[in-house]
């Protein structure tokens, strides 16, 4: 048996409808399943029994002897939240008593960390930790990731196999329910079928033109090969960064969105919100010699091959994964 925590959400629907079309049937789906915004996200997987998030952790303790692995990918990922008790609840302490329970019960788990606790990326995107706790992630949420991490790597007890897992910027199907949060993907790709043009940000750094910030994207569904390539060999634990390895800028982006509907490019800048401003970061690019010293020699999506699957597949169609 499988368990996916956030199986509701972006990538964690889309994990256990891979999982599934991938031959493990014996998947349990946890997550806050009221929400009618992220039912649709169910539709290939609503076959499966699902356990509410607030009822998993005693639930496992009932079920402990059937549990193979846990994928715990739920969590407030809005880094817009400046509220630092919830973030705590939901993403540090929530993860620790359900990490703790997988210690206790010798069950292996990957969970889901952020490139936001990267901060600004003074000390870079590498993923040894050898001195993790020199980061300083820019907001809550990235704080909230952060925390989580640097008690993992302090526990003595440990599973048998464990993964946390730095994504960067993921992209693609079951992201419709995100508002604010959705990729720029998704964004660029609506405001372009209803106004034929697209905004992006200026930027407000004198060492990066306008457009020409960069980012590391990754497609979800290398999100979903490196979760199997994890679950299969559970060769070496630890803390990996999980993007493409190539950093991308925002007008590489808007250009490969025109050039998949078959538009002229027409791109406007504009300033960025005060809100996040100072928070904003130019540039980010997983360091990912550490998955592949594990094993995963896979090829990551090409940003523009990303784009023009995602779009064509799922945002022209309406469709979500399976």
């Amino acid at each position: 048996m499988i368990v996916i925590t956030g199986s509701a959400g972006f990538i964690g629907s889309c994990l256990a409808a891979f999982l599934l079309r991938n031959g493990y049937t014996d998947l349990v789906l946890s997550d806050d399943f009221s929400r009618e915004d992220k039912k649709s996200n169910l539709e290939a997987i609503r076959d499966l029994p699902r356990v509410n998030r607030d009822e998993l952790l005693g639930w496992i303790k009932e079920h402990q002897r059937r549990i193979q692995f846990v994928f715990h990918l739920g969590a407030r990922t809005d880094t817009t939240e400046f509220n630092h008790e919830l973030l705590f609840r939901l993403n540090t302490g929530y993860s620790m008593q359900l990490f703790g329970l997988c210690s206790d019960f010798g069950i292996p788990i990957v969970y889901a960390s952020s490139a936001a606790t990267y901060g600004d990326g003074q000390f870079g995107f590498i993923d040894d930790m050898r001195h993790p706790e020199k980061l300083q992630p820019l907001n809550p949420y990235g704080e909230s990731k952060h925390k989580f991490d640097l008690w993992v790597l302090n526990q003595n007890k440990l599973p048998p196999f464990w993964a946390g897992l730095k994504f960067f910027n993921v992209y693609g199907p079951n992201e419709y329910h995100k508002g604010r949060m959705a990729s720029v993907i998704f964004h660029a790709y609506h405001q372009i079928i209803k106004t034929g043009g697209l905004k992006l940000f200026k930027s407000h750094n004198p060492k990066f033109a306008d457009g020409c910030q960069l980012r590391d994207f990754i497609f979800v569904e290398d999100i979903n090969k490196v979760c199997l390539f994890l679950l299969e060999s559970r060769k070496k634990s630890g803390i990996f960064n999980l993007g493409s390895g190539k950093a991308r800028s925002f007008l590489d982006l808007a250009t490969g969105v025109f050039n998949a509907l078959e538009l002229p490019v027409n791109i406007e800048f504009i300033d960025i919100p005060e809100d996040i401003r100072e928070k904003y970061q130019y540039f980010t690019e997983a360091d990912m010699t550490k998955l592949k010293m594990a094993g995963y020699q896979e090829p990551f999506f090409t940003l523009e091959e990303g784009i023009k699957y995602y779009i064509s597949e799922f945002l022209l169609t309406g469709k979500n994964y399976r």
